[in-house]
């Protein structure tokens, strides 16, 4: 077996596509929304049988690896690798050779992680240590969530990296470097040309969903907070593996929780994060100081619908909330704001008192209203100007919501609070969204583009049935087989399909799908995909019909195929009898020719009439 033979037989790719986008069981399958193109009635199959999917909509399909090479843009390997983690499973036909770049640098910062960690329970890391102990942090968090220290050194974990072949493999100052852990000199020297980025740092490793140390947010050392010319945080350097944008701090940890849960939690800092996960707040995760993105919302809507803001109450964290609010609007999220009794962060929030943090998550308020209030406070609304300010601000955020009977609701609502017309309100909103000209590059999520695939005209959606059918009910086969001639399915690739169905069928006298599959990978390149679409279509379709059901309705198919089959021969032969009368009235034409069609005709229209 395999490398990719054992991971997908240890996974369940219901199981593994559950993590992307919620599923249904119908009958013996699984439907879902097509993660990948813009749907609103699910037309994404998965089949936990045969341990494959297909998308009726956009055309995509294939199996686990093929999924999650789509969904994460990853390489084969790639995906490999992450989903036999996932697995258990220990590749044994790897080719060091062929290993990515991607998963090099995951390998460095993964030993580079274990360093810090081990450095920081060492006496070298005793006052990172107990800063983080004086902070709350008990031993088992600080192990749980590998924390770690960079020595007070120019050049410790470079040393480290590069006199230890770790595990049989060796990394290049270039590998290290564009993992983000060291920095070359700008000028060199006849010593050494690189130096760490990270010294005398507490470090926060940076997971992605997938639990890979992609990044470090290191703080720096209490004692020199005063006296450090860089920040009091710096982070890693966007690579090949960390794109700030499109990581959560603590996602790794709290998928799970967001999933039993329904809905997520989004803080600005690590620390934050921590606090609340070590309170019980599992399904907690942090933007890591910065407003969210299209990317980190896309992320969390792989769990859950459902979000709640809990932004720091400075003025920058306000604005983070301000921008995360709109983004996650534009993807159709159902959004609540946090508002905190007191303290500035969830961390010092939970350190006066835990209970007070549980209840500002109960008395979450529902994103329009949190921001009708932000913007209406301290304004005198009985001043004109302060109304109509209130009001075209609560129009932006308005607009932004796709529900149209929440729109109304809060539409009365501000005719309401402003003391204005409801009518007026309404008639206001429709010029400002009519007058509102399209924002360019404004960063919200844009709705995937439907598929451009060509739909199939009737003839050819019989075929594809026919030939579902067929391959999900095998007992019919030599009926069908005997009942439909290849010419008579359209268009090529099903007649090319069906002649090799024969093919095989004469050969075994049976159809078994999964030695038909490997005939189909070994013989006709593409077929077995298709072999996937069409079993999943008669699925899809038919999962509930019995035998009898089923050839009723494969009789019905071939009755029907044959119809289409001989309108058109009849069309096309009365064609060619009039370019033969031409060519017979030119006297060039023969009688023979003539003669041989009529009886075509002839013999087709009997055939049609049969049909009829």
């Amino acid at each position: 077996m395999s490398d990719s033979e054992e991971v997908k037989a240890k996974l369940d790719i219901v199981e593994v596509i559950r993590e992307y986008v919620p599923v249904k069981a119908v009958g013996a399958n699984f439907q879902a929304v097509c993660p990948f193109h813009n749907e609103k009635t699910p037309s994404f199959v998965i089949s936990p049988d045969k341990q494959i999917w297909h998308c009726f909509g956009c055309g995509r399909g294939g199996d686990v690896l093929s999924f999650v090479m789509e969904k994460e843009n990853m390489s084969f390997i790639e995906a490999l690798r992450m989903l036999a983690a996932k697995a258990g499973v220990v590749l044994k036909h790897e080719n060091p050779e062929k290993i990515s770049k991607r998963s090099r640098l995951l390998d460095i910062m993964e030993i580079a992680g274990k360093y810090y960690a081990h450095i920081l329970k060492s006496t070298t890391g005793v006052k990172a240590r107990d800063y983080l102990l004086a902070r709350g942090l008990k031993m088992e968090t600080i192990e749980d969530w590998r924390l770690g220290y960079s020595p007070d050194s120019w050049s410790s974990l470079y040393d480290f990296l590069r006199a230890r072949p770790l595990i049989g493999k060796k990394y290049t100052d270039e590998e290290i470097m564009a993992a983000g852990l060291i920095i070359r000199k700008e000028q060199a020297g006849s010593g050494r040309n690189y130096y760490d980025r990270f010294r005398d740092r507490i470090m926060f490793p940076i997971w992605d969903v997938n639990n890979n140390i992609v990044a470090f947010t290191a703080r720096v050392n209490p004692e020199k907070e005063k006296t450090e010319k860089m920040g009091k945080y710096i982070n890693s350097p966007q690579t090949e593996v960390y794109d700030k944008s499109r990581v959560l701090f603590a996602l790794n940890k709290a998928k799970g929780a967001i999933k039993k849960m329904g809905y997520a939690i989004v803080v600005e800092g690590q620390m934050d994060a921590i606090s609340c996960h070590n309170h019980g707040f599992d399904n907690v995760v942090a933007s890591s100081g910065t407003a969210l993105t299209t990317e980190q919302v896309t992320l969390i809507k792989r769990f859950t619908n459902n979000l709640i803001l809990s932004f720091d109450m400075d003025n920058a964290g306000q604005m983070a909330a301000d921008r995360g609010i709109k983004e996650a609007l534009a993807q159709k999220l159902n959004l609540k704001v946090i508002t905190l009794p007191y303290g500035k962060d969830p961390d010092e929030c939970l350190k006066n008192n835990p209970a007070d943090f549980k209840q500002a998550v109960m008395d979450a308020q529902p994103m329009l209203q949190y921001y009708f209030n932000k913007v209406s406070a301290d304004l005198d609304l009985n001043k004109l100007e302060n109304k109509m300010l209130v009001r075209d601000k609560m129009f932006e955020m308005i607009g932004l919501v796709e529900d149209k009977p929440e729109q109304g609701y809060w539409l009365k609502k501000i005719s309401e609070e402003l003391d204005f017309s409801e009518t007026d309100i309404r008639e206001e909103f429709a010029k400002w969204q009519a007058n509102k000209k399209p924002e360019v590059n404004r960063g919200f999520a844009a709705e995937k583009s439907e598929p451009s695939i060509r739909p199939l005209v009737r003839e050819e959606l019989l075929s594809e049935l026919f030939l579902s059918l067929i391959i999900k009910f095998p007992e019919f086969i030599s009926y069908s087989l005997n009942s439909l001639d290849p010419e008579q399915v359209y268009p090529d690739e099903n007649v090319r399909f069906y002649k090799t169905l024969i093919i095989y069928y004469n050969k075994s006298a049976s159809l078994d799908y999964n030695d038909f599959r490997q005939y189909l990978t070994e013989n006709e390149e593409g077929l077995d995909n298709f072999l996937d679409k069409l079993i999943l279509l008669g699925e899809k379709d038919y999962y509930a019909h019995t035998p009898e059901e089923a050839k009723s309705e494969i009789i019905k198919v071939i009755m029907e195929l044959k119809r289409y089959f001989y309108q058109k021969k009849i069309k096309s032969l009365e064609k060619e009898i009039a370019a033969a009368e031409k060519m017979e009235n030119s006297e060039l034409g023969g009688g023979a020719t003539m003669t041989r069609l009529m009886s075509e005709l002839k013999n087709s229209a009997e055939e049609l009439k049969k049909l009829i």
